[in-house]
């Protein structure tokens, strides 16, 4: 196996330098779709190197920030659609299939949203109201361009109660419904999502197969579940993953990987994905700074292996797997839970070399 691994990796400078590694997108066009998450050095074009693996590699796209509440309405009646609008003019270009990320979450939503004229908590009507004019403005501006939004994120806690967040406390359970509504009104043909991370654990599993059932009582088009897929080396395991596609398959949505990567360093905090989690950590949270061991890398390849054998056995359920970044230098988890370690989840290293992991991917497919 190590021998294997060393050719693989002797291999990897001399198929970058002729660029004849195979496009994912291609690879995997009779399966679903590949897709990344991009900053704005990607879509302003600025990092040329990251912007030709885009290029090449996804048919997919959703924005990490700039379609998030804080950053496209920072303040109430203010609108900053510029940053949006060249994620969504480079997708356009490039004949990628566009995502909206997010428009109703507990986080990275600025505190006037919340908040009454008296600084106390809004009214339910008040929040309602902020609710619409948010997703019927930022839905509205792209209809037509965004081919499906993240309509509600990370609603439910990891026992699969729903989180107590400012949209259940002030208006109640039916603020789902109520943000997909909104969002099918702005733009009907657009696909319309829940999002959320440790789905494949069973008791949140659970709560959101429940989310899911109540919205399609109410008669809510909601298109597909997406499955964040910020995993370990170790978790979840395949079996888990296998029968999380299948239970949500099961109610007649379709399934995503929305946020895929894979962590390889120890575990620091409580290995939440939760972006309010944070922890500090010593020099041994953060044992590869010098660049991720020949074993670590065996490690990943098989575990990115593996997960894809299961995307790929349920390839006529899942629609798309996108990756949470492109090049393991701009992962978010170099910051998460503990800042400044270095990572390495993803298929292309800090140069945009495709790894051993990449390798992986392209022998899982069928």
């Amino acid at each position: 196996m190590r021998v294997q691994l060393f050719s693989l990796v002797l291999l990897i400078p001399l198929l970058t330098r002729a660029g004849e590694e195979p496009a994912l997108k291609t690879v995997f066009k009779d399966c679903f779709r590949i897709g990344a998450a991009l900053n704005p050095a990607q879509f302003y074009e600025q990092n040329t190197n990251e912007v030709a693996l885009i290029k090449k590699h996804f048919n997919t796209i959703t924005p990490e920030n700039v379609l998030k509440w804080e950053s496209v309405h920072p303040s109430n009646g203010v609108f900053n659609f510029e940053p949006a609008d060249r994620y969504v003019a480079f997708g356009e270009t490039n004949g990628m299939f566009i995502i909206g990320h997010t428009l109703v979450w507990h986080s990275q939503t600025p505190r006037w949203v919340f908040q009454g004229e008296d600084g106390k908590p809004a009214s339910r009507e008040v929040l309602l109201s902020r609710m619409k004019e948010h997703i019927s403005t930022v839905v509205g501006h792209y209809k037509g361009k965004v081919r499906g939004w993240d309509v509600v994120n990370e609603a439910l806690y990891d026992d699969g109660r729903l989180r107590q967040s400012p949209w259940l406390r002030i208006i109640g359970e039916d603020y789902l419904q109520k943000a997909f509504e909104f969002a099918h009104e702005a733009d009907p043909r657009a696909e319309l999502y829940y999002n959320d991370y440790w789905l494949e654990k069973d008791a949140k599993r659970k709560g959101a197969i429940e989310v899911i059932k109540n919205l399609q009582k109410q008669g809510i088009p909601i298109a597909a579940v997406g499955l964040q897929g910020h995993y370990k080396l170790d978790s979840p395991t395949p079996a888990e993953v296998d029968a999380t596609i299948a239970d949500f398959a099961a109610l007649g949505v379709k399934v995503m990987i929305t946020e895929l990567d894979i962590d390889v360093l120890p575990r620091a905090g409580s290995g939440s994905a939760d972006i309010g989690a944070r922890a500090s950590a010593g020099k041994a949270s953060d044992p590869y700074k010098a660049g991720l061991p020949d074993d670590m890398q065996e490690k990943l390849a098989k575990r990115y292996g593996e997960v894809f054998g299961v995307f790929v056995k349920h390839r006529k359920e899942l629609t798309r797997v996108t990756f949470w970044g492109v090049t393991d230098g701009n992962s978010w988890l170099n910051d998460f839970p503990v800042r400044g370690r270095t990572n390495y989840p993803l298929l292309f290293d800090r140069h945009g070399r495709p790894k051993p992991a990449f390798q992986a991917v392209i022998k899982a497919s069928p």
